[in-house]
């Protein structure tokens, strides 16, 4: 551009240079012509006056003509020039105009070019804070995942890498797919349709959730879906955070299963002291009647055989019903076992004629089968006969009203260790799968008015006399309990 306004400079200066020659040639003929005329006068009226001047006078005609020729062309060239000059003139006009909108296209120009350079420092700070809360999203133990509002279907747009973890699903699979079509089937249904009708309704929804993830893993999560508005007011998205509250969950219900365990042993102990009060009331009465029916037998001795023998069987159940509260007594008082060496083999006899009228009104055969010349073990007489008593009374609930075989064995043998084996074996319903590993946990019962405790108890009592207590399911039907001691020395005390 510069140099095309010098170059238009230059050749207007050459232009004007010109112009003065034309303009100074045309006042030069103008003068010559005053005085061609002058002369012509002069002339003329020398013709009349003499002849001789006709040629001189025809010769400064041709030259006037000559001149006048010339000065027609000097101002056809001057008007040329001039007209050169106005069009130069009007070019330097629009070459100012030209630089001045350069100018201030050159200043706009630049005022983009800081704008630009604003805009660029914003956006890779924008860019830089998206990156900073998608690596904080990405790292954060909750699952996090946004649905779009606007689609009917709900579809997920994003979804960080802990939701991935909790829920099982890539984010292939999770990318464009319903969010009320993600929940598993065995997921609790209620909350599901709370959930969908909040969505549905653009609510927030806040609540736990159990669910399975893709892999079969069973959670419990914290679930809180709230809805993002636009310019307009309309929700054009959910923003949803999931917490695993799964190990919270299973601390608070081994909190209440403590807080239960605490209270049912407030209430068995509680129980405890009423039956040791109760069995020491009981004691008095039991010997009045002990009292009464001696007496009446030596009374009616030889007079009614019948009458006689009735109160035998009345004495008879009098001095084991006072056994048994003596025996409850025993094991309700505390103190210290006494650990002595017992014949196991007489221990079960005495045991099972404690239980046979229970089994006559049950019609439940019991039958003993023991191993001859079995060592004696050492052990707390009371504690496991109680032990003995238990798994009896067990087998006894496990043989349901309607089952036609209705027996129990109880048998006692030396395995090779050299360890005393006592099974328990019934013909009952048997245990199911599911509880064979928590059976002898404490205040588990399968039965409706169970308190729990009975195995617990007799496998604790077991461990304490350095043996084992178990259970299995029979080939056929029933189940048999069985508990191992350690053999003692014959002929020890």
């Amino acid at each position: 551009m510069k140099r095309l306004v010098a170059a238009m400079s230059k050749r207007i200066r050459q232009q004007n240079i010109e112009l003065k020659d034309g303009q100074s040639l045309l006042r030069k003929w103008k003068r010559k012509e005053q005085k061609s005329q002058e002369q012509i006068n002069v002339l003329t009226k020398a013709m009349e006056s003499t002849t001789g001047m006709s040629r001189k006078i025809k010769r400064q005609t041709g030259e006037l003509k000559d001149s006048r020729t010339q000065l027609r062309k000097g101002k056809r060239k001057q008007q040329k020039s001039q007209e050169q000059i106005n069009v130069l003139t009007k070019a330097m006009e629009s070459t100012t105009g030209m630089s001045k909108k350069i100018k201030r296209q050159t200043g706009e120009l630049k005022d983009s070019r800081t704008q630009l350079r604003k805009g660029k420092r914003k956006q890779q700070k924008s860019q830089e804070q998206i990156n900073i809360l998608t690596k904080a999203m990405e790292s954060t133990s909750d699952g996090i995942f946004i649905i779009d509002a606007q689609i009917r279907d709900f579809p997920l747009v994003y979804t960080n890498h802990s939701f991935h973890k909790m829920t099982g699903y890539s984010k292939a699979e999770t990318k464009n797919k319903s969010y009320l079509k993600l929940y598993h089937k065995a997921a609790d249904r209620g909350v599901v349709s709370e959930i969908k009708d909040a969505i549905k309704l653009n609510r927030p929804f806040h609540g736990e959730i159990y669910s399975l993830a893709r892999n079969g893993r069973k959670y419990w999560s914290l679930l809180r879906i709230t809805p993002v508005r636009g310019p307009d007011g309309s929700v054009t998205h959910f923003f949803g955070l999931q917490a695993d509250v799964t190990q919270k969950r299973a601390r608070e219900l081994k909190f209440e299963e403590q807080r239960d365990e605490l209270l049912h042993v407030t209430r068995v102990g509680k129980l405890a002291e009423f039956v040791s009060s109760l069995a020491h009331e009981i004691s008095q009465p039991l010997t009045s009647i002990l009292s009464y029916a001696q007496a009446a037998k030596r009374m009616l001795a030889g007079v009614n055989p019948e009458i006689s023998g009735i109160l035998s069987y009345i004495i008879n159940d009098d001095r084991r019903a006072a056994a048994v509260i003596q025996r409850l007594r025993a094991l309700l008082k505390k103190g210290t076992p006494e650990m002595k060496p017992i014949e196991i083999g007489s221990l079960i006899k005495n045991t099972v004629a404690l239980m046979t009228t229970d089994a006559t009104v049950r019609n439940i055969s019991i039958k003993v089968r023991l191993e001859q010349g079995l060592p004696p073990v050492r052990g707390d007489k009371i504690q496991l006969q109680q032990v003995i008593l238990n798994l009896i009374s067990n087998s006894f609930d496990a043989i349901g009203n309607d089952q036609t075989v209705r027996k129990i064995s109880v048998s006692s043998s030396q395995n090779g260790k050299g360890n005393i084996v006592t099974a328990v074996k019934d013909s009952g319903s048997g245990i199911l799968a599911k509880d064979l590993p928590k059976l002898f946990t404490h205040f588990f019962t399968s039965k409706p008015d169970g308190l729990g405790m009975g195995l617990s108890i007799s496998r604790s009592i077991i461990e304490a006399h350095g043996g084992s207590l178990s259970a299995k399911n029979n080939p056929d039907n029933g189940a048999t309990f069985f508990f191992t001691l350690p053999a003692g020395k014959r002929g020890a005390r």
